[in-house]
């Protein structure tokens, strides 16, 4: 264990006290509230529960799962029960990724002061852990997992029962041999040192040590020349290559003497290769790095659409804390669908279904809190407003009053209204988008746009899905109308307090691409369902081209899709799409998309798109393309997998049977996937050494995923793991890529280890292509004599795969 958590857990008067135990009540719903009894494991990193002190404990939550700890008077569902709990005896587990809040309430004030405090130190502590710290952690769990009756020793009956639950089927004998080798005190049992010899036999990489050998003159150490040559020649460091050889040296290296000699040996290769310097994501693309002083509609913008829904479309739960989990994954559009409530306060829910409903108000001051928590860069409020003139005027009141200077209410000074402000001039800055009473002042407008269109555009229901929503406006005069919809018959002309409040954001219609053209400005923005976008596409891609580099869009679910399911989006970059809202509470492969392209930029929200879907003569069409585009060959070689975990709600005994499917997304001419073979009862350290060919017509619109897969041949492949990034932001040469969850939480240290290469896609290359798109395994480029095999040596003993093909998922 990290000695710096072990000192705590024996001297910190609150980790004690919560390794004791205590009883609190765990609260789920307002009627559901019981008490439970909580204790902290003498590991320090998990927390078990059970219904009494004696009671069959089961484990709650592991430390490295925790995001953050919150007080009562933050948790929206302790505020609804404060006749009943004082509020500073409650307090919030927050989770990373989509799993709900824990909330729990003590007995005391002092006794959740104590949970609150030791666990927020645990959660520090977790975090600050370097590489090694990570590791030591990592096999001070296995011990603990695997050390059965917690005498602190492990016989070789419970190593056996390790392997299994570390994802691994191996021979008997085998397995005691390497028991007996780690067993230098020949005590029968591993303690302390010999289990981490025992856990370092069994993670032993030989593909690794191969690489390592390939560059080594003496099979021993790579010297500063040799290290230099790896990183320029596999690594394509290119000219960095020299600089970067002693920095990695002085970071990864664990010996002193070969820091100062200059050389690194095959713990410091192994420790650079899993470091962020050796995953496939580019570590340069993950601070802000992009020029942020282009207009907006130069930027793809991360959209949420139906922010406030945790749920479902239909029956979910509206919560503030939708909003917080959007603004904490980096969204830049919230979608606030707001109508009128009791008692004169607006409130916030899907209109006309049974979705519950939440304080307009709460919203805001959770919006105040949040919005630039994760991000500095421009916050726009999607406004969907129903409302009455009475209740939009405290709409605007609210906005003015709970946001203060965040709100963004006037135009720039000394900005001229021919194109959009930066993401950088409106940093920190709040811009609702809606419906105006009346263009920008000095703007004149064309009478005849507000005269064209009867529909409203920005419903995010296609239309005919509700009946009692599909109701057709009719503007009046000068005035924008909205329709109220909680009454088919009225007609509620737009508050001038709520119109003044939209800036640069006024929503409208889209009839057609040429009425955008001729009659709408800069700061005019359509929205489409996918369904609409998608015809578009199809049927003018081109034009919605030009119509993106001109103005901004949104593009939000089908009214269909009532499960809060999502469409890739894709297929909306692709023509330059701004906004394309998801469904952010569903996780699945078009949130791993979205989360995965987002993930650069510094996390930012806003990645600037490329220069032909930013240039209003541009004649590029998604669906049609037209040379010339720099085509590229992207070759992947994908080598092994490390400690990848168990399906979820599988028996102890089982084991996966990995296989990974590379998927290319992009234009559909790129869109394309390949898989390898299945290794049979090996989720540990399994080996496939196959290598996959894509040609890439247009790579900077190309999203390159990575999924393990469970094989099944009676039912569909179980997911492992995934992890997505663009193909801007991908590192060539040899890679680990961490894996992460369905959530898109971290599954450390499982990851899997890959060969990267692109090249131009000339022409003496065509005849290389095709033979290139086997998928049998062979040496990238530049592997120079080094030939992994398709079984370890140290895996003899382990049960050989199968070589069949899996089925698609």
């Amino acid at each position: 264990m990290a000695s710096q958590i072990q000192d705590r857990l024996t001297t910190d008067q609150d980790l004690l006290l919560m390794q004791e135990g205590t009883m609190m009540r765990k609260v789920r719903t307002k009627t559901w509230k019981k008490p439970r009894y909580f204790k902290l494991q003498s590991d320090g990193m998990t927390v078990w529960h059970a219904r009494q002190a004696e009671g069959i404990a089961k484990p709650t939550f592991s430390i490295s799962d925790v995001e953050t700890i919150r007080k009562g008077h933050d948790s929206e569902l302790l505020r609804c029960l404060t006749e009943e709990f004082p509020l500073e005896q409650g307090f919030t587990i927050v989770f990373h990724g989509r799993r709900p809040n824990l909330d729990l309430v003590a007995n005391s004030v002092e006794e959740a002061q104590i949970w609150m405090r030791g666990l927020q130190l645990l959660v520090d502590l977790v975090t600050s852990l370097n590489y090694q710290e990570q590791l030591d952690q990592w096999v001070s769990e296995w011990f603990h997992r695997g050390d059965r009756n917690q005498d602190g020793r492990m016989s070789f009956e419970e190593a056996q029962r390790l392997l299994h639950l570390m994802n691994v089927e191996m021979d008997q004998e085998y397995a005691l041999n390497l028991f007996q080798e780690a067993n230098v005190s020949q005590s029968d049992t591993l303690e302390g040192e010999e289990f981490v010899q025992f856990y370092k036999a069994l993670t032993k990489r030989t593909e690794v040590e191969q690489l390592f050998e390939n560059f080594s003159s003496d099979g021993q150490k790579l010297t500063l020349l040799e290290f230099v040559d790896f990183l320029r020649e596999e690594q394509k460091e290119k000219d960095h290559a020299p600089d970067l050889a002693l920095e990695f040296i002085d970071l990864y290296e664990p010996s002193e003497s070969g820091r100062l000699l200059h050389v690194m040996s095959k713990d410091g290769f192994l420790r650079y290769l899993c470091s962020k310097d050796g995953n496939i994501f580019n570590p340069d693309c993950l601070p802000v790095y992009q020029d942020m002083t282009y207009p907006l509609n130069h930027y793809y913008i991360n959209s949420s659409h139906n922010t406030y829904l945790l749920r479902d479309q239909l029956c979910g739960q509206s919560s503030v804390e939708g909003y917080i989990r959007a603004l904490k994954r980096g969204c830049r559009c919230v979608e606030v669908d707001v109508w009128d409530g009791p008692g004169g306060e607006p409130i916030v829910y899907h209109g006309h279904t049974l979705t519950s409903r939440i304080l307009f108000k709460d919203v805001m001051a959770t919006i105040a809190q949040y919005a630039f928590q994760s991000s500095d860069y421009p916050l726009i409020l999607s406004l969907e407003n129903h409302c009455s003139w009475e209740q939009q005027q405290t709409l605007a009141q609210h906005l003015t009053d709970i946001l203060g200077e965040q709100l963004l209410n006037t135009t720039i000074d000394e900005l001229l209204m021919d194109k959009l402000p930066s993401p950088e001039q409106l940093q920190r800055k709040i811009l609702v988008k809606g419906k105006k009473l009346r263009a920008i002042e000095d703007i004149e407008v064309d009478e005849e746009e507000e005269e064209e269109l009867e529909k409203d555009e920005d419903s995010d229901v296609d239309p005919g899905t509700y009946p009692e929503l599909d109701t057709q406006l009719q503007p009046e005069s000068q005035e924008l109308v909205s329709g109220n919809k909680d009454d088919e018959d009225s007609r509620t002309i737009s508050c001038p307090d709520l119109s003044a409040l939209v800036v640069y954001l006024r929503t409208v219609p889209f009839c057609s691409f040429i009425h955008s053209k001729e009659n709408y400005h800069i700061y005019d923005v359509s929205s489409f369902s996918e369904t609409k976008a998608r015809n578009l596409i199809r049927e003018e891609g081109n034009e919605f081209v030009q119509h993106n580099a001109r103005q901004l869009c949104r593009v939000y679910p089908s009214g269909l899709r009532t499960d809060s399911s999502n469409f890739h989006p894709q297929e909306f970059w692709n023509a330059g799409c701004h906004m394309v809202a998801m469904n952010m509470q569903t996780a699945g492969s078009a949130m791993d998309i979205c989360d995965g392209f987002f993930r650069q930029n510094g996390g930012s929200g806003y990645v600037l798109k490329p220069e032909f879907l930013c240039d209003i003569q541009s004649s590029f069409n998604p669906e049609r393309l037209i040379s010339p585009y720099k085509a590229k060959i992207l070759l992947v070689q994908v080598i092994s997998g490390q400690q990848l975990p168990k399906v979820d709600n599988i028996k102890e005994s089982s084991i996966v049977d990995p296989l990974v499917k590379v998927e290319l997304f992009g234009v559909p001419e790129d869109t394309r996937q390949q898989e390898t073979n299945y290794v049979e009862n090996n989720g540990f350290n399994p080996y496939w050494g196959q290598t996959f060919c894509f040609r890439v017509q247009v790579p900077e619109l190309a999203i390159l995923r990575f999924v393990v897969k469970d094989y099944s041949w009676t039912s569909r492949n179980n997911f492992i793991g995934q992890y997505t990034l663009p193909w801007t932001c991908v590192k060539q040469g040899y890679r680990h890529i961490s894996l992460l969850s369905r959530d898109g939480t971290s599954l450390h240290p499982a990851s899997i280890f890959v060969y990267i290469c692109m090249r131009e896609d000339l022409e003496k290359h065509r005849e290389e292509l095709e033979a290139e798109k086997s998928t049998e395994a062979l040496s990238p480029p530049t592997y120079k004599s080094l030939k992994i095999q398709s079984q370890r040596k140290d895996q003899s003993r382990i049960k050989a795969p199968r070589q069949r093909l899996g089925k698609d998922a």
